[in-house]
């Protein structure tokens, strides 16, 4: 996809062209800076990944214009292309940063619909710094709202286009200086805010287009840190929690309540029925569920910070080693972050783009990844996400797994202090020694490998193949469990929905004791969003 780039000359006002030139240049910068700013983030958790979240941020922005041009002829209107432009942040934001990122570019979107000169600009911006701090929880100072607040406050005044670009850009880069003053978490790392560092270049990316001139570098991120005496270390929940919610104001309004109370860092963004949830908790199902008490959530994203902290040093270098994993259900996915894996959850019907895998891989933040797709339709998605994460300088192994409980073997038997290669061919081999089942409800009549089944019949599916139809769940999981224990076993992993039966479970384990006295059952809750039922047999 081309990044098209206004020519080089002044201009007295922004138009269509500009702003696509203006997500370009943001895109480009953040991408050159994107390591220098994942090296300082030490706050609110110190992931090492805010360059990297406001780069995908500035990514999915720019692709959302991009598309709006490729669907004009000749070329989009103004305030079309300033819509598609806050659009596309809200639904690839990022992270903490890129959340608010995504909130600032919408406040700046609802004005400059109607005008792009500098006078518009300048009500713009203090609009977004508005409507970011309205957007977080417990709004923190030194962070990247006082850098917006601050570009907004030097530029208040108006004017021509230019000096309102200037004088916003030189606001915040003074702003930015101070900072570290004004976090003590800063001020013990010796850094500025990685997210107002961020933004600073993203303004520099909007001086640039209306000037034509690059605009004089960000003074070095880091300063002379504090002395470390009685500074220990801050502790904070275990989850990042991200999702896309379909739902009302009401609704929204009582979820901000009730996340609230669950963790911190909280920043829920968009309107208009579209909303981008961000939250930091120790209980990532709770904040899921409330999610889905309130609306519809989508796109949903579960980091463990154990992970992410393991894997980032005091200077932000990349870990050895990690795993990704595609996983249904908020239960699995708690489930493998709290083993190490970053998550990417899958519903019915809506399995992750590959842009998503490749977020995924890049969140891991390691030079050595490995990729568990656990779904043989995610295959070649898979594949092509482990392409362009090479492309990138990150070593990425795609173990073919093809089901969610091939997922759990391998990642079971996974050790990241072992050989890269050996660690692979251990998780392949656990992974290709599961043998495994879905249990599923026939949605119309169809003709299957095992005969004609009607709408609402249970379908016992073995490697994938329909093998036994039948009218109840727990006589069709029966039959399918006594087909795959025939040919041996020594483990049996249940992963169980929310909406099935709660004495399914139970009657499965007393099944398999019954019947096959030297074989073991683990059960796994998946939560919502997952097949009725999943057996494993290894």
């Amino acid at each position: 996809m081309s990044r098209a780039l206004h020519p080089f000359e002044e201009l007295d006002e922004l138009d269509a062209e500009a702003v696509r030139s203006w997500c370009a240049r943001s895109l480009d910068a953040l991408g050159r800076e994107r390591e220098e700013i994942d090296a300082i983030n030490v706050y609110p958790v110190a992931d090492g990944d805010t360059g990297t979240n406001l780069y995908l941020t500035a990514e999915a922005a720019h692709q959302a214009v991009e598309a709006v041009f490729a669907a004009s002829a000749p070329t989009p209107d103004t305030a079309e292309t300033v819509r598609a432009m806050a659009h596309g942040a809200l639904l690839g934001a990022r992270g903490n940063s890129g959340t608010i990122l995504s909130q600032l570019l919408r406040g700046m979107a609802g004005v400059l619909a109607d005008g792009c000169d500098g006078d518009h600009l300048a009500r713009a911006l203090g609009e977004a710094a508005s409507a970011a701090r309205r957007a977080v929880a417990h709004p923190v100072e030194g962070t990247i709202l006082t850098v917006a607040s601050a570009a907004a406050g030097a530029c208040a005044a108006g004017g021509g286009l230019v000096d309102v670009a200037r004088n916003a850009h030189d606001g915040a880069r003074t702003a930015l200086a101070a900072t570290s003053g004004q976090l003590d978490v800063l001020e013990r790392a010796g850094v500025v805010d990685a997210g107002g560092r961020g933004l600073v270049t993203v303004l520099g990316a909007l001086l640039e287009t209306v000037t034509g001139q690059t605009p004089p570098p960000v003074a070095e991120a880091r300063i002379t840190p504090a002395p470390p005496e009685d500074c220990p270390a801050e502790d904070g929940p275990a989850y990042e929690v991200i999702y896309l919610l379909e739902a009302g104001d009401e609704a929204v309004e009582l979820l901000r309540s009730r996340l609230d109370a669950l963790g911190e860092s909280l920043v829920v963004v968009g309107g208009d029925g579209l909303w981008n949830v961000h939250v930091h908790v120790d209980d990532a199902g709770a904040a899921v569920e409330a999610g889905v008490e309130a609306g519809r959530p989508h796109r949903i994203r579960i980091t463990h910070f154990a992970a992410d902290s393991a894997a980032v040093s005091a200077r932000g270098e990349r870990a050895q080693r990690a795993v990704v994993a595609v996983v249904p259900g908020e239960g699995l996915a708690g489930l493998c972050a709290e083993a190490g894996a970053t998550t990417v959850r899958t519903l019915p019907g809506e399995q992750p783009a590959g842009d998503e895998l490749l977020d995924a891989i890049r969140r891991a933040h390691a030079r050595e990844v490995v990729l568990l797709p656990n779904d043989t339709d995610l295959r070649q998605t898979a594949a092509a996400a482990a392409e362009r994460a090479r492309a990138e300088g990150i070593r990425v192994a795609l173990i073919p797994t093809r089901a969610a409980v091939q997922g759990i073997a391998a990642l079971a038997v996974h050790e990241p202090d072992r050989r890269f290669d050996e660690d692979v061919v251990a998780m392949t081999a656990a992974a290709g020694a599961t043998r495994y089942a879905e249990l599923a409800v026939a949605e119309r009549q169809s003709f299957t490998s095992a005969g004609v089944c009607q709408a609402g019949d249970i379908l016992g599916l073995i490697e994938g193949d329909v093998a036994v139809i039948g009218t109840d769940l727990t006589e069709t999981a029966r039959t399918v469990l006594d087909r795959m224990l025939s040919a041996g076993g020594e483990l049996v992993t249940l992963v169980v929905a929310d909406d099935t039966p709660p004495g399914l479970a139970p009657d499965l384990e007393a099944h398999v004791r019954r019947g096959y006295l030297a074989v073991d059952t683990t059960t796994y809750h998946a939560g919502a969003g997952a097949p009725p039922l999943l057996i494993g047999v290894e």
